[in-house]
């Protein structure tokens, strides 16, 4: 497997990819794909990251601004993550998810948040912090990393693709 930056011409098999890994999904808003490509339009896409395996692209990583009490500050939203589903619980995600945060930390980024299952975003390092807040998702499902600097409190607002349906 080569994971690699998104190229101009993955725009498609990654929509596609991202919308059959999302299909039937249990906390799935079925959006994702149209996620992805309102950030790619609006030049969101701060890190993206494609997992290829004999030329063909087999999972998706990407991570977009997130701004917090409605200031940049140099933290980044992970997901979506899609990982084609025969393929899926491999270690594809991680992989990509592992390879993304290495980017920001390079970029100088001060932190990620994400929301999904805790058990497996803990592993990265992700904690609760009841002080960073979205929305009235329950803390526990909402989790962050510091990757330089101090943890940050507030209210973190998604980039308005998230907002793509």
């Amino acid at each position: 497997m080569v994971i690699r930056d998104e190229a101009p011409s993955d725009g498609a098999s990654i929509r596609s990819l991202t919308d059959a890994a999302f299909l039937g999904a249990e906390h799935s808003s079925g959006t994702e794909g149209a996620i992805v490509d309102a950030l790619r339009e609006a030049g969101a896409l701060a890190v993206s990251l494609v997992a290829g395996r004999d030329g063909t692209a087999v999972g998706h990583v990407a991570f977009s601004p997130v701004l917090i009490d409605g200031e940049d500050r140099h933290w980044f939203g992970l997901g979506p993550v899609s990982v084609s589903p025969g393929l899926q619980r491999g270690g594809i995600g991680t992989a990509l998810i592992e390879e993304g945060l290495r980017r920001l930390r390079r970029r100088g980024a001060h932190g990620c948040v994400v929301l999904g299952d805790p058990a497996f975003y803990r592993r990265f390092g992700f904690t609760s912090d009841p002080a960073l807040r979205y929305g009235d998702v329950p803390p526990e499902y909402f989790q962050s990393m510091v990757l330089s600097g101090i943890p940050e409190k507030g209210v973190v607002t998604y980039h308005e693709g998230f907002d793509a349906r």
